[in-house]
C-alpha cells in the first residue's frame, strides 16, 4: 500500500486487477479445455484415458490448494498468483510438445499445480475485501470474470482450431496467460497478513459451513466436469456438430452462468443462501439428465443454458457461505477447502464417467451424473440444516 492511499482505493485496485487478470487467464483455459477430449481421442485415448487426462489436472490442484491457500494467509497472495500465471504461460508450449496420451497427462498434472496458485488465492484476496453482509455480491460479481473468460474461450478455441489447428489454440492460451501475469506484476499490491491463525486443512473442514459447501462444490464440479468433458463428445457423436458449434453451445452456457451470478449474488444477501444453492443444483441435475434426450443442436443448447443458469444461481451463495466461514479460519484456508472439493469432483467425474462411457455408452454418463447431483443436494441440506442465519 502506498503512503496515504485510502483503503477503498486500494480495494478497488485489487478487485479490478484480479478481475481482469482472471478473466484473461480463463479465456486461455477455456480455449483449450473443451477441445482436449477430441484432441486426446485423436491420439487414441479411450474414455478412461480421457478421464485420466482431466483428473490429473484436478488431482495435483486438490493436493496443493489447501497448502497454498493456508500459506497465502500469512505469506502474501501476490507471489503465488504471479508464479502460477507464469507457469500457465510456459505450460502452453508443453501442450504443443506432448505427442502421446502419457505426455499430455503429465502436462495436465503440472498445469493443475499452477492452477492451485491462481484462482483459489485470487478468490481469497477478493474475500479479504468483501464487507460483511455483501459477500454474495462481491464474490458473485468477481466470479463472473471466471465464467466470462471460460465463456469466450470455447467459442474462440473452436474457431481457432477450425481455422489454424490445435497448435494455434495452445499458443493463444500462452498469450492470454502472459497478459494476465504482466497485469498482476505491474498493478497488484501484495496482500496484508491475515489476522487469524493459520489453519490446517483438517482443521478447516471441521467447520460446519465448510463441510456443507464442500459437499455442494464436489457435486457441482462433478456435474460440470461431466458437462465440459463429455458434452463435446455427445454433441459430435449424436448430432455430428462441428467444433465451432460445440464451442458456441458451451460458451453460451457459461455466459448464462456469468449473467445469473451477478444478480443471484445480490439477492443472496437478502434471502436464504442455502435455498439458492439448492434450487441451482436441482436445475443443473435435471438438465444433465435431459442432455442425451436432446435431438437437435437447439435442444442441446437449451439443456446447456439450463446448466449454466443453475450454476449461476448456486455459486454466489456457496462462495458467500465460504467467505463467512473464512472470517473465522482464514480466507485462504476457506477458499482452499472450497476449491479442493471442486478439484475432487473434477478428479472423480472424468474417471467415473469415462468408465461408464466405455461400459455402457454416452447417455448413461449424463443420467448417472444428474442423479448423483440430486442426491448431493440432500447431503448439503442435511449438513447445513442448523444454520438459520445464512
Amino acid at each position: 500500500m502506498t503512503p496515504g492511499e485510502p483503503d477503498r482505493h486500494r480495494q478497488t485496485r485489487i478487485y479490478n486487477t484480479l478481475f481482469i487478470s482472471v478473466f484473461s487467464t480463463m479465456i486461455g483455459l477455456g480455449i483449450v479445455v473443451p477441445l482436449l477430449p477430441v484432441y486426446a481421442e485423436g491420439m487414441g485415448a479411450s474414455g478412461l484415458a480421457i478421464g485420466a487426462i482431466f483428473s490429473g489436472f484436478s488431482l495435483s490442484r486438490a493436493v496443493l490448494m489447501p497448502i497454498i491457500g493456508s500459506v497465502s494467509d500469512v505469506a502474501g497472495r501476490k507471489r503465488f498468483i504471479v508464479a502460477g500465471l507464469l507457469l500457465y504461460t510456459l505450460l502452453s508450449f508443453g501442450y504443443i510438445a506432448a505427442d502421446t496420451v502419457v505426455a499430455l497427462t503429465a502436462v495436465r498434472i503440472v498445469h493443475g499445480g499452477a492452477s492451485a496458485m491462481v484462482l483459489p488465492v485470487a478468490m481469497a484476496y477478493i474475500a479479504d475485501c468483501s464487507p460483511k453482509g455483501e459477500e454474495g455480491r462481491y464474490m458473485g460479481t468477481f466470479t463472473v470474470s471466471t465464467f466470462l473468460g471460460m465463456g469466450f474461450g470455447p467459442f474462440l478455441g473452436g474457431v481457432i482450431r477450425d481455422i489454424a489447428g490445435m497448435d494455434a489454440v495452445f499458443l493463444s492460451m500462452a498469450f492470454f496467460s502472459a497478459v494476465s501475469s504482466g497485469i498482476c506484476i505491474l498493478l497488484l499490491p501484495e496482500s496484508r497478513r491475515a489476522s487469524v491463525a493459520r489453519r490446517s486443512f483438517r482443521a478447516s473442514v471441521r467447520h460446519r459451513l465448510i463441510r456443507a459447501v464442500m459437499v455442494f462444490q464436489f457435486m457441482n464440479s462433478f456435474a460440470n466436469g461431466t458437462f465440459l468433458v463429455f458434452l463435446p463428445l455427445a454433441a459430435a457423436a449424436l448430432l455430428s456438430l462441428s467444433s465451432t458449434v460445440i464451442g458456441i453451445i458451451i460458451s453460451l452456457s457459461i455466459f448464462t452462468t456469468a449473467l445469473f451470478q451477478r444478480y443471484s449474488g445480490g439477492l443472496a444477501g437478502r434471502y436464504s443462501r442455502p435455498l439458492f444453492v439448492t434450487v441451482g443444483s436441482v436445475i443443473v441435475a435435471g438438465a444433465l439428465i435431459a442432455v442425451p434426450l436432446m435431438g437437435s443442436a437447439l435442444l442441446m443448447l437449451v439443456a446447456a443454458l439450463l446448466i449454466g443458469a443453475g450454476t449461476g444461481i448456486a455459486i454466489p451463495s456457496a462462495t458467500a457461505i465460504t467467505t463467512v466461514a473464512g472470517r473465522e479460519i482464514g480466507q485462504g484456508a476457506a477458499m482452499g477447502a472450497y476449491n479442493t472439493a471442486s478439484s475432487a469432483g473434477m478428479i472423480v467425474a472424468p474417471i467415473v464417467s469415462g468408465v461408464i462411457m466405455d461400459a455402457l455408452g454416452l447417455a448413461p454418463v449424463f443420467y448417472f451424473s444428474g442423479t448423483a447431483s440430486l442426491l448431493a443436494v440432500l447431503g448439503f441440506r442435511y449438513v447445513i440444516r442448523r444454520e438459520s442465519t445464512l
